[in-house]
């Protein structure tokens, strides 16, 4: 799933209470979209320059537009609000509790625009509901697999049910790596062009092993054990060995797995039995690091390979003994 917009009432929500926000007026305006993480500050177009205004954007009121308003008439104080009511913005937030002018209660109120206010200065609202935006405007999915934190690796297991990656996951976490979610993994794209996976608060810290059914991995191992989310950065896929499944054999095939639409390493990794899978994964994961810092053994290997192939080879007479060669040579004795 896709988000484009959010509701301004999720303003309001336990998850936005950092924000600090108290609705003065507009309730039934709370329905109004937020469609970008951007923020405006209206001072231009409190002046006349209308086109500066974007629709479906959150407005921010701070010092410098609620004094110009209090140094208008009241007359003038309405025909600069006009612009706002006539863009359609999502909500006007009012920082730094400063008095909010009557002309703007009473324009939001009448034009059933949300109008907040919040303590906080500007600077630090903006910073704050725009790193909120961003996380509630972000694409979101799930995927079934198993998500760890490999030496700083974000790993995800996939394959078919019941090919292991549970009882997997389980022998990771006891050679010391930490377990993020089991079963269904959420996701969520961030802006900055990576996908990061977190886990159900329902699933939190459990893992479903066959034949000893739902065990608490935080209970077990402790807290060190768990963590709530992480960004993913390689998919190993788990194959039954056979089944007509080709896999690479020198490692240098560069396969990916789009997930919300963003491309991620992946590996195909025969399972059979006597295969110590978790010690494999534990090199994927370190190797991964080794290809972030441009090592790449694999590549490596073909190329100095390809070099040695290529090398002219020595004639018969350049590698024969010369007069010249043997003229410093001392005398066997």
């Amino acid at each position: 799933m896709t988000p484009t917009e959010i509701l301004v009432s999720r303003l309001l929500e336990p998850e936005a209470k950092e924000l600090k926000l108290t609705l003065v007026v507009g309730k039934s305006g709370l329905w109004r979209p937020i469609a970008d993480s951007r923020i405006q500050k209206p001072g231009l177009a409190l002046t006349g320059l209308d086109e500066v205004l974007h629709p479906s954007h959150v407005q921010i009121f701070g010092t410098t537009e609620l004094s110009y308003l209090k140094t208008l008439s009241a007359s003038e104080q309405e025909k600069a609000l006009q612009t706002l009511w006539k863009a359609e913005v999502s909500c006007i937030i009012a920082t730094k509790g400063m008095s909010i002018p009557a002309s703007l209660r009473k324009g939001c109120s009448k034009a059933r625009l949300p109008l907040f206010k919040t303590p906080l200065p500007s600077a630090q609202l903006i910073a704050q509901i725009q790193a909120f935006l961003e996380e509630a405007l972000s694409a979101t999915g799930s995927i079934h697999g198993v998500l760890l934190d490999i030496y700083g690796v974000g790993v995800l297991l996939v394959g078919e049910s019941g090919i292991g990656k549970s009882e997997l996951a389980l022998d990771l976490v006891s050679l010391g790596h930490r377990l993020v979610a089991d079963d269904m993994v959420l996701l969520r794209r961030r802006r900055e062009g990576s996908v990061y996976g977190h886990v159900s608060e329902r699933l939190m810290h459990h893992i479903e092993i066959r034949g000893l059914g739902i065990i608490n991995i935080k209970d077990l191992f402790g807290v060190s054990s768990v963590r709530l989310r992480k960004k993913i950065d390689l998919v190993i896929e788990l194959k039954e060995w056979g089944n007509h499944n080709e896999f690479d054999r020198l490692g240098t095939e560069e396969k990916t797995r789009r997930l919300l639409g963003i491309s991620l390493p992946e590996i195909a990794l025969p399972v059979r039995t006597g295969r110590n899978l978790s010690t494999i994964i534990e090199v994927a994961a370190r190797n991964h690091l080794l290809k972030l810092q441009g090592h790449h053994s694999a590549k490596e290997f073909v190329k100095n390979l390809r070099k040695r192939i290529l090398k002219p080879r020595p004639s018969a007479e350049n590698t024969l003994p010369t007069a010249l060669d043997s003229a410093d040579e001392e005398p066997i004795v």
